[in-house]
């Protein structure tokens, strides 16, 4: 079950008509239920765009893409820029936020055989990309340094509270449109952003960080009666591992990075592993060819196999669409599915 879905909207499409569909629901919808029905899936995963979170919380203070993506925050909002962040939060979602949430309407409406599923950036990650130094102000704040003494930590709690707000409202409506699955995407809970030494010294921090919100969270989808996707491509260590399942996740999708036999030493069986096949590089024949994905997969299928663990064959995130490269790379999503046809 690969995500593909980046690929499948490109599909016999040009960027206008690209552009289009992502702004318009019910059109986002039938790509989810192509992209889940050309690898008989049971999952009509949404689109993995993670900005759709910042773009809806930065909508009252700048337009357009490109100044959304290179924003970010040198010092604690003013007092007009908080009135603004407030008023987006309190205000109508974005274009393309709504467009997701109407396409998993769409789904659940229409395609009664598929499972319609949310998809959100966690709060940490957001908040990563609405500072200059996230590095920096983590590694401070996990050293225990207050706001008071340090201001790029005050700014990282700012940053996270917000981020938070804004994830919790694109999490609500999506399941309020009828998704009984959610993606939560946290790729920057790793190794770079939290140390090892991190985790032994502050560990109370690590909670602060990630975990507190994430527990929310999962008692909202629980509110829904909705399971959680919880997605980490970063490189993680086994404390970071330790922690995300206490969420109790019904699938846990890490990177590339992971070995998902030796990661199902940490994670309980209740939790199906999926993953975790190298997707960023099948652009590349050079990089990876369609033989090393067969390999790769096979060991995949066996190791997981010698430790009696289930799991979901795919790949560590969506697959995306590069100009000229279409052919390599479907050809690499298919050698995972003749994998598992053996």
């Amino acid at each position: 079950m690969p995500l593909a879905v980046d690929l499948t909207l490109h599909k016999d499409r040009g960027p206008e008509a690209v552009e289009a569909v992502l702004t318009d629901g019910p059109a986002l919808g039938e790509v989810l239920v192509n992209a889940a029905r050309q690898f008989g899936a049971p999952l009509a995963l949404p689109h993995m765009d993670l900005t759709l979170e910042k773009e809806f919380l930065l909508q009252g203070l700048l337009s357009g893409h490109d100044a959304v993506g290179a924003f970010r925050l040198k010092a604690p909002p003013t007092e007009e820029e908080t009135r603004a962040l407030a008023g987006a939060l309190s205000g109508p979602l974005s274009r393309g936020l709504e467009a997701q949430v109407d396409a998993v309407r769409s789904v659940a409406a229409e395609a009664k055989d598929l499972i319609p599923c949310a998809m959100t950036i966690g709060p940490f990650s957001l908040m990563t990309t609405l500072l200059e130094d996230p590095i920096t102000a983590a590694y401070m704040a996990g050293t225990g340094a207050t706001g008071e003494e340090e201001p790029s930590v005050a700014l990282l709690w700012k940053a996270l509270e917000l981020s938070a707000r804004a994830v919790e409202r694109s999490l609500r409506a999506q399941l309020e449109a009828g998704a009984r699955l959610a993606v939560v995407c946290e790729p920057a809970v790793n190794r770079v952003y939290i140390s090892p030494r991190q985790m032994r010294a502050a560990d109370n921090n690590f909670d602060r960080l990630v975990m507190a919100n994430l527990r929310h969270y999962k008692d909202i989808l629980d509110e829904f009666g909705a399971d959680l996707f919880l997605h980490d491509c970063g490189e993680l260590t086994d404390g970071i591992l330790a922690h995300l399942v206490e969420l109790d996740p019904a699938v846990l999708s890490l990177g590339s990075s992971e070995k998902l036999w030796e990661a199902a030493k940490v994670v309980p069986p209740t939790t199906v592993l999926y993953g975790n096949l190298p997707s960023k590089k099948f652009y590349s024949d050079e990089v990876i060819s369609v033989a090393g994905v067969t390999q790769q997969a096979q060991e995949l299928v066996d190791n997981m196999a010698a430790i009696g663990r289930p799991f979901i064959l795919g790949t560590e995130c969506d697959v995306l669409y590069v100009s000229g490269a279409e052919d390599q790379i479907w050809a690499k999503l298919n050698a995972m599915g003749e994998v598992t046809r053996k």
